[in-house]
Formats: structure tokens, C-alpha cells, sequence
């Protein structure tokens, strides 16, 4: 994926005939206008490595719904890609669909694993967690999700550290009653020990 801008610096002369020979190319077939000055040579690109390329010079990863149904722990399928990243909550429009990207503290960026692509996608463990975090804030999206089935190999203490990275005291307290009430209840059971004994 690359802008108009490179494209420009590759081709020389000016950003109209740079936009002029990829539209050229774009009507042959031989490149994807990805969104107005986002472009990729490659139409069979893989949609989730797009949020890391939108957020540049941010990094962002794959997460929220859009985690939990790549890790089947929803069913239902998310209208639109979400991601985290350290930029600006931003929502984006492409020839690839809807990308929506939510800000993140840093001591929250990580716990994601690369997909065969190279796409960034977080764990179950950490989807959950950014779910829970988000829960608090003034856009209420992630108040509610979709009836969740967590695998038998989720890592309850894992998803409990990550919670306990977050620097604010009040959203750290949101996030767990989020997480209490719409996570614990699914952990399987290990041991003999219920989920609640756990903590």
C-alpha cells in the first residue's frame, strides 16, 4: 500500500499526473484505490493489515469484535473493522469497507499476534481486555457485545494483568465490572474452581 504522495516521488512531476497514471492503472485493473490518496498494487490484499496503514504514523492492531469473531468467540459477524491504536479515534471509509479505530493508553498497546499476512491481530485474552477498557468511555459502543463462548485455553490470569496495566483508576475499575460481569461467568471451569475464586 502506498499515497499519491509516493507515488509522486516515484513518477515525478506533480500530485494531479500522479493521480492521473494510478487512475489510469486503477481502470486496468493493475492497482486498488484503497480511499482518496490510499492506494494498493495487490487487490487480493488482506483487509486486516489496512488499520496499521490508516493509522500511520500511529500503530494499530486488529482487536475488539473484530478479534473475538476471528477467534470465534462471537458469532455474529462485526459491520465494520476495529482496531486499536495510540493516534486519534477515527473512523474511515475504503474501497475495502469500514475501518473504525479507537485510542488506546500505551501501557495498553500489545498483546497481538501476526496473522499469515502479516496482519496484526490481537489475542482473545487482549480483545476482551480493549473491549473492557472501551466500555467506559463516552460512546458506550462496547457496553454490550454479542453472546460470547471463550475457548477451553483462555488465559483468565493473563486478560486480569493486562486489566491491571491500565493507569487510570477509574477506567481500571469500569473495565473490571465490565469484565466481571460479561467475561468471568464464561471462563471454563479448571481444576474444580469457578471462575470467581480466580480473582
Amino acid at each position: 500500500m502506498f499515497t499519491t504522495a509516493d507515488a509522486r516521488a516515484l513518477f515525478g512531476g506533480s500530485t494531479a499526473n500522479a493521480s492521473q497514471t494510478l487512475a489510469a492503472l486503477a481502470n486496468e485493473g493493475l492497482a486498488l484505490q484503497l480511499r482518496r490518496g490510499l492506494w494498493a498494487l495487490d487487490r487480493n490484499i488482506d483487509r486486516l493489515s489496512l488499520p496499521e496503514v490508516l493509522s500511520a504514523p500511529a500503530p494499530s492492531y486488529v482487536s475488539l469484535l473484530t478479534a473475538l469473531y476471528r477467534h470465534g468467540v462471537i458469532e455474529q459477524v462485526p459491520a465494520v473493522v476495529y482496531a486499536v491504536t495510540l493516534g486519534r479515534t477515527k473512523r474511515y471509509e475504503t474501497t475495502l469497507g469500514t475501518f473504525s479505530l479507537h485510542q488506546v493508553a500505551p501501557e495498553l498497546f500489545g498483546g497481538f499476534e501476526l496473522s499469515p499476512t502479516g496482519a496484526k491481530l490481537a489475542t482473545t485474552e487482549k480483545a476482551l481486555v480493549d473491549v473492557a477498557y472501551l466500555s467506559g468511555v463516552k460512546s458506550r459502543l462496547f457496553t454490550e457485545v454479542p453472546e460470547i463462548e471463550l475457548p477451553k485455553n483462555f488465559d483468565l490470569a493473563l486478560a486480569l494483568a493486562w486489566i491491571a496495566r491500565i493507569p487510570s483508576r477509574r477506567h481500571r475499575t469500569l473495565a473490571k465490572q465490565w469484565f466481571e460481569a460479561n467475561v468471568l461467568p464464561h471462563v471454563p471451569l479448571r481444576r474444580g474452581r469457578r471462575p470467581s475464586e480466580a480473582r
